[in-house]
């Protein structure tokens, strides 16, 4: 698709073509996105996306930790939000955070102003803008629970506000209107003791070090809990732990986790999940869904998993 960067208004932030993504995500795969955006301000990015007039599709993306960008890249403009849309605030009991700003920020900043609620976000290594649009959670706690709003930028250039139930929140996901950016959102929290808080988060980073692979090319739980089971357990009873397809491998210490051990595609990753899902089918019955989200194209040539 062509669109002509001279015939757009001229943003105050980073606007660059062709951007490869892979060493913007966290499983170190995929081609280029068509357009990159990095707003100054809430402005520019209406701004922007009002230019765009549904030339091309928009896909904000935060850290990308649980994002698998296809080798052949995303012909779309990828937004990715940080400055003011990154902002955290906090207002009495309510926590007021950016779209852009990081989960783990988000948790660190409640417990400094003594609120609890939020202190499974410190387990989470994506944003708040990712965390509302798949109701993100781990560690016992859920995006939706403490949510009470959030701001958001539709595909018209128009500033929603929506609230928790208007969100339609549910297991690993969301009802946001398509090619929504999720600009800030508002948390309903409760005093708490600011070491019993620490505490608690400092017991999730000890899970998550002990349960989950770390240091290394991986992109989260790759697929959601089956209603009343577990992923994980189904994928070892399916044998699959360890399981590898060229670079790609299903992690020994995690089976829920995919990692890059290095040099592997994007199709490599999307291929072996599909064959874990094949394998945990004809063992168990069970069809697991991508909890991963994957987007873009294959390489010319390749194919789509």
């Amino acid at each position: 698709m062509s669109v002509d960067l001279a015939a757009l208004p001229r943003t105050r932030g980073t606007l660059r073509e062709r951007v490869p993504l892979g060493p913007l995500t966290w499983l170190r795969v995929g081609g280029p996105a068509r357009l990159f955006f990095q707003p100054a301000d809430l402005d520019d990015l209406r701004t922007f996306r009002r230019a765009l007039d549904g030339a091309l599709p928009v896909f904000p993306m935060g850290v990308a930790s649980n994002v698998l960008v296809r080798d052949g890249g995303l012909e779309a403009a990828v937004v990715r939000l940080g400055g003011p849309l990154a902002r955290i605030e906090v207002e009495g009991t309510t926590l007021v955070a950016g779209g852009g700003a990081r989960d783990q920020r988000v948790a660190q900043e409640a417990c400094r102003a003594g609120l609890s609620g939020l202190e499974f976000l410190i387990g989470i290594p994506g944003t708040i803008g990712g965390a509302v649009a798949m109701n993100a959670g781990a560690f016992g706690g859920e995006t939706g629970e403490r949510l009470r709003w959030a701001e958001l930028l539709d595909r018209e250039g128009r500033l929603l506000r929506l609230s928790r139930d208007e969100l339609g929140l549910a297991y690993r996901r969301s009802s946001l209107p398509a090619e929504a950016i999720v600009l800030r959102t508002a948390f309903a929290l409760v005093p708490g003791d600011p070491t019993a808080i620490r505490a608690r988060m400092d017991a999730i980073r000890a899970e998550r070090e002990a349960a989950q692979p770390l240091g290394v090319a991986t992109g989260g739980s790759t697929f959601k809990n089956p209603p009343g089971r577990k992923a994980w357990k189904l994928i070892e009873e399916a044998g699959c732990r360890g399981l590898r397809l060229g670079a790609a491998m299903v992690s020994e210490k995690h089976c829920n986790f995919l990692i890059n051990t290095g040099g592997a595609g994007a199709a490599e990753l999307e291929g072996l999940g599909e064959r874990v899902r094949e394998r945990v089918r004809a063992h168990s019955g069970v069809a697991l869904e991508w909890e991963i989200v994957r987007v873009g194209e294959p390489a010319p040539g390749g194919a789509a998993a």
